[in-house]
């Protein structure tokens, strides 16, 4: 089994996305920022998590990201099968006819049901368990109330004739 980049930076992408959660929405633009993944390349990965159930998008200002369905119960091979079109089989080409392709195929659903036992809960726990911290958001200041402002009073015209009585007179 070949894990490919998409696969790579779905998980990643992720246990950044379940670290982060708990503030509300994650922005994409903060989810790339930090994985150092184009915006373009990660809202593709995200609209395939989102047809999948993985994740939930929120519109607006505040929106992004949250999951959709709790960190215990999504796993690993979950998230890759969401975002990769088929999953490689390690088996290729002239290798296609070849008498070990039943041992590939074997240990490529082996590999699979491995994955299928890792939740994404398991990875986040191990990245806290490394000391890898999440920052806070910053508090949002409060609405503050307008000053209470004076007309802006002018002496100048208003108009072209204004301006031009102006000078004679």
């Amino acid at each position: 089994m070949r894990m490919s980049t998409k696969g790579r930076f779905a998980v990643n992408a992720m246990i950044d996305l379940a670290m982060r959660e708990h503030g509300g929405p994650v922005a994409l633009a903060t989810i790339g920022a930090r994985q150092q993944v184009s915006m373009s390349y990660l809202e593709q990965l995200f609209s395939r998590l989102r047809r999948q159930g993985l994740v939930e998008s929120t519109r607006g200002p505040g929106g992004g990201y949250t999951l959709g369905r709790s960190a215990d119960t999504i796993t690993v091979a979950e998230i890759i099968s969401a975002v990769d079109d088929a999953l490689a089989d390690g088996v290729t080409g002239a290798e296609d006819e070849c008498l070990s392709r039943e041992l590939w195929q074997r240990l490529n659903a082996v590999v699979l049901a491995h994955m299928g036992t890792i939740t994404l809960r398991t990875l986040v726990d191990e990245q806290t368990a490394k000391g890898v911290s999440v920052e806070t958001r910053p508090a949002r200041r409060p609405a503050v109330s307008p000053v209470a402002t004076r007309p802006l009073r002018t002496t100048a015209p208003n108009s072209v004739f204004a301006f031009g009585r102006s000078f004679a007179g």
